[in-house]
């Protein structure tokens, strides 16, 4: 059984007990606060090994409260599931843009929700993964050293951009990753990558990968991210 430590930040009573009695049925310690300046001050002084944070806060909201722990050295390893409401896609980009590792829509399934958690903590204890390693996912493999593509044993030419893309997303299964982020993370190479140009690299990239074009999921209106 799990005994990591769950806080979670909601300003409505009932969102809490429904967390506090999933998580603690899962194992988890689960402490509960209903103000961003709350969060803040538990976080600072007992950081948790992962936060559930609405970003609909009176006072402080999430998106603040992400950004202040973010740039604290403290408590910037603090992973952050995000709970958001319809319609709010931009604070959604917003706030995985400051860190935030994942996020989940109101109303939502509490086993949706586990699920997310169980993920965030888990890919938090493979963080340090070499970069170098090879990734195989069914019959999909990437070699970063040789910078190959195989699907079902057949190569696949990549482009050098099209290369860094698919292996930025597949060493971390599951993240949500905004346009923005993903030019970050293969910035520095030849292509001049722009928002707009990487949907264009990921359509290319899914023709090419064919029947294994499906690992690569469409987070509307957010970005992308690769399946788990």
């Amino acid at each position: 059984m799990a005994h990591e430590h769950i806080l979670v930040v909601d300003d409505e009573e009932d969102i809490q007990e429904l967390l506090r009695y999933n998580l603690s049925k899962e194992g988890y310690e689960v402490a509960c606060v209903g103000t961003g300046e709350a969060a803040l001050e538990s976080v600072r002084s007992t950081p948790p090994d992962l936060l559930v944070l609405d970003l609909m806060l009176p006072g402080v909201d999430g998106l603040e409260v992400c950004k202040a722990l973010k740039a604290d050295s403290k408590t910037a390893h603090v992973p952050i599931v995000m709970l958001t409401a319809k319609g709010e896609e931009a604070d959604v980009v917003t706030g995985l843009e400051l860190g935030a590792d994942d996020y989940v829509t109101k109303p939502f399934s509490p086993r949706v929700l586990l699920a997310r958690v169980r993920a965030v903590l888990r890919r938090g204890s493979r963080a340090a993964v070499n970069e170098e390693n090879v990734v195989q996912i069914d019959d999909l493999v990437i070699h970063p050293g040789r910078r190959e593509v195989r699907v079902a044993g057949k190569r696949v030419d990549l482009t050098f951009t099209e290369f860094g893309i698919l292996h930025f997303l597949a060493r971390r299964p599951g993240w949500v990753f905004t346009r923005y982020q993903i030019i970050d993370g293969v910035r520095g190479e030849d292509y001049v990558v722009t928002d707009r140009s990487v949907d264009v690299q990921i359509a290319g990239l899914r023709k090419k990968l064919g029947k294994r074009a499906d690992c690569i999921e469409t987070v509307r209106g957010v970005g992308y991210r690769f399946r788990e």
